[in-house]
This record gives C-alpha cells, structure tokens and sequence, in this order.
C-alpha cells in the first residue's frame, strides 16, 4: 500500500483530528537540507551516538509539521533505497538478502545518518502525528515479517517465529550506527556478509 504525505502540511482542526494540506516539495527538500547541516555539525560537537531528533528540532526550531514531514520522507527515502529494489527480485532468499545488505548500507553512509537518527526516534512529535509516523514503520516491518515468512516455508524451518525473527532483524541493523567506525578494522562488505550468516543461522535452524 503506498502512502504518500509529502508535500503536505499541517491544521489540527477543533476536534483534535489532523487535517493534511499541500506543502511544496521544494521546502520539505530545504528543510531536509538544513537538517543535514545541523545534524552534521551536532555530530561533530557532541558526537553522532549522543545526538537525539530532540536535540536537532531544538536547534532548527523545527515546528510539529515540519518535522512530520522530514520523518515521512526519511520513510520515503528508506523504501525508495531498500523496498523498491528488493521487490524487484524473484527469490525470496534472495530478497532477504538484499533487504539486510541495502539497509545496513542506508544505516552506514554519511549522507543518510540523519535518516537513521529521524527514524530511530521520532518522540518530539505530538501523539497523532507520531501515530502516523509509526503506522508508516509499521508497514515495513510487516513486509520484513513476511518476507522471512516466505524464507520459512521455502527452507521448511519454523522454529523462530517470524515476527521475533523481523525484529532481531532490524534491531542488530538499526543498532550499527551506535557502534560502528568507518576507519575500523571491520570494513562494510564484512560487516554485512556477518550480519547476513548470523541472521541466517539463527532464524532458518
């Protein structure tokens, strides 16, 4: 199911139901922009694992619909780079695969760690938004579920549910960027064909 809210804004209307209205692409683009300053320049003074979404909307002083939007297009940008590609593929192990490689590389490259930032918290959001913003997380957790479901009945391996299995999953990815150094010993292409075997191993026993 596609959802869009890009190029939308914000009115809360009296009943507390929140109405979407058009907002050019162009500024949630800008907005984006300026949060990739301010994020890289957060990350060198406190460090990239100590800064929150709270610290970057305070600093921009980015209002409630401004933020709604740039979360939902870090959700635009994480289907656009791991889900559209990985549909394109026949075999389900295969698109298994290519699922772990294309997002633990969304989590890894400097130009989307303010992506990782914005979706691993999303708390400055008031309630209805943050509602939405997580229905939207959802749904690609579910494609995760049943995905390795697939994986399952093609390997005849049930013994790990595959909800437990999806949430391991994206827990050990979207926890790299906590850890993980670029000028480490431990180089990309490694990191993923590790995270691939242990996922492997575990979830089709």
């Amino acid at each position: 199911m596609e959802i869009s809210a890009i190029g939308e804004g914000l009115a809360i209307r009296p009943a507390g139901i929140y109405h979407v209205a058009r907002m050019p692409r162009e500024a949630v683009s800008d907005s984006r922009q300026e949060i990739l300053r301010t994020s890289a320049r957060l990350f060198r003074e406190q460090g990239y694992d100590a800064t929150s979404m709270n610290d970057i909307s305070a600093a921009l002083k980015l209002s409630d619909e401004i933020l709604f939007h740039i979360m939902n297009h870090a959700m635009e940008i994480t289907e656009a780079r791991v889900l559209a590609p990985v549909r394109a593929l026949p075999d389900p192990e295969e698109r298994l695969r290519a699922l772990i490689r294309l997002h633990i590389q969304l989590v890894l490259r400097a130009r989307d760690r303010e992506i990782t930032v914005i979706l691993h918290e999303n708390h400055p959001l008031p309630p209805g938004l943050r509602k939405r913003v997580n229905a939207r997380k959802k749904e690609y957790i579910h494609f995760v579920e049943q995905l390795i479901l697939e994986v399952q009945r093609v390997r005849k391996s049930r013994n790990v549910t595959h909800r437990a299995a999806a949430f391991a999953l994206l827990g050990m990815i979207n926890w790299i960027y906590q850890w993980y150094r670029p000028e480490g010993p431990l180089q990309e292409e490694d990191l993923i064909r590790q995270y691939t075997e242990i996922f492997f191993a575990g979830a089709f026993q």
